[in-house]
């Protein structure tokens, strides 16, 4: 088969979910389909079945077509460092830290690499749907884009256009792409895609008519807004979040630093009906909450800066009831951190931490990239991943002693048992819920939307 691409008239169309759920889709008719995107930028990362780190959104996708994560489905990631810079990680590994300048002028050297990858999920897999980024009509950035013309053009990709009614301005969007869009990207063009669409379905027929008509290109569906609550790609997509909320047992303080990521292990939190999480992005009194979570962090020493000048250093210290830490957040509850390469922040340095747990921080290189079950808070099989440069010296792994907890594992929360257990330390009334199966009625959910709703037989049809 011809090898798929989701290109957008924006960022946020929708192209990471309905890339995801035509994984799904494919895989439900028997394909092996694996899922690609060539540069990622995103705090939000997962650790493969090779220990390589890619985007979580490309990890969230392989769940989707029922494959194990591959450090091939995301070549090129790009993590925040410093101020102005990039962590630049190339097939899962750290390549180097650089500015964003520097990146974007020696970017041609990585078009070989997502060649590589691309050609080998060719010869693996039966079908390829590559995801683009952002618009594909930067004009000036075109040389400088290896997601979105460098794909349909490098791999002639049969393409689908995504526009999200939702922002307003559909029809200057679509036309606006089509027009300044590459004529190989064109020619290849199966279709449009309107996403977002609030309402009866009959209040748009104009507008299809419209695009197919006028602009000259078959609308292939116009999906109704249906929201994923799962794996959140970034920080505004936590604070659009609207939790399902039922018999409230507890209520968590999430510290929203800055530099917050692995938001994806705030999931199994906030879709659960039992607990309401509120994300802390400026100095509040803590003392109403239950339990204070400190969440994983791309810049650990500058977010502790933050919550000095925030006050909620000092608040989480006057805080007596339990505090947990996941893995940027575990290392701030240290006495001291000591960065002498300058890997996690701007310059060499020593910053103190809370001081709750008696140990130090030290980040070292190569960045610990780990997956797999591991023996923690005296359960003998937690599934997780760590991905950290930081290496504590007197608990490496994971630490419990009265209130305070934490560990450099990320995903602890998914497992049913742990959490159940946690959570019912703290509230006997606390029930809990089975977390995988609800994931995957999220993802199958939202494929059952797009396929009742898109013309995939004609997307299939394409492909042939």
């Amino acid at each position: 088969m011809q090898p798929l691409a989701i290109f957008g008239t924006s960022s946020d169309a929708g192209k990471t979910t309905i890339t995801m759920a035509l994984c799904r889709i494919f895989a439900d008719r028997g394909l092996r389909v694996a899922p690609f995107k060539a540069q990622n930028v995103s705090n939000n990362s997962a650790v493969t079945c090779e220990n390589l780190e890619i985007s979580r959104a490309q990890c969230l996708q392989a769940e989707a077509a029922r494959v194990g994560p591959s450090c091939l489905f995301n070549p090129v990631l790009l993590k925040a460092h410093g101020s102005e810079g990039v962590q630049v990680i190339v097939n899962g590994k750290v390549y180097q830290n650089q500015s964003v300048v520097d990146y974007y002028q020696h970017i041609g050297g990585l078009e070989h690499e997502v060649r590589l990858a691309f050609s080998r999920l060719q010869q693996d897999y039966d079908l390829v749907i590559a995801e683009g980024a952002g618009s594909p009509v930067e004009l000036n950035l075109l040389d400088k884009d290896l997601s979105n013309t460098f794909i349909a053009k490098a791999f002639n990709t049969k393409n689908i256009l995504v526009a999200d009614i939702e922002r307003g301005g559909v029809f200057a969007l679509i036309y606006g792409t089509l027009v300044l869009m590459d004529p190989v990207m064109r020619e290849n063009l199966i279709g449009v895609v309107v996403n977002k669409f609030r309402g009866g379905r009959q209040f748009f027929e104009d507008g299809e008519k419209i695009i197919s008509e006028r602009f000259g290109i078959p609308v292939l569906g116009v999906l109704p807004f249906q929201p994923l609550n799962i794996d959140m790609e970034d920080s505004q997509s936590l604070a659009n979040y609207r939790q399902r909320l039922g018999n409230v047992k507890i209520r968590i303080a999430v510290i929203a630093y800055p530099g917050l990521s692995n938001y994806n292990d705030l999931d199994v939190l906030m879709a659960d009906s039992e607990l309401e999480v509120v994300l802390i992005q400026a100095y509040r009194p803590l003392d109403r909450f239950d339990m204070v979570l400190l969440p994983g962090s791309k810049t650990v020493i500058r977010d502790l800066q933050w919550l000095k000048q925030q006050g909620l250093f000092a608040a989480i210290l006057q805080f007596h009831k339990p505090i947990f830490g996941l893995c940027g957040g575990y290392q701030m509850l240290c006495k001291t951190l000591h960065d002498p390469d300058a890997l996690e922040h701007e310059t060499a340095g020593v910053a103190n931490g809370l001081g709750l747990i008696n140990d130090s921080v030290t980040y070292q290189s190569p960045k610990i990239l780990a997956r797999g079950t591991y023996s923690l808070f005296s359960y003998a099989a937690i599934k997780g991943y760590e991905i950290h440069c930081g290496r504590m010296a007197n608990y490496p792994l994971y630490y419990q002693q009265g209130c305070i907890a934490g560990t450099h594992v990320h995903g602890v929360f998914d497992n049913d048992d742990f959490r159940t257990d946690y959570f019912q330390a703290l509230d006997p009334g606390y029930q809990g819920y089975a977390y995988g199966q609800y994931r995957d009625a999220e993802i199958q959910g939202f494929a059952n939307m797009v396929a009742e709703n898109l013309a995939i037989e004609t997307i299939s049809a394409a492909l042939q």
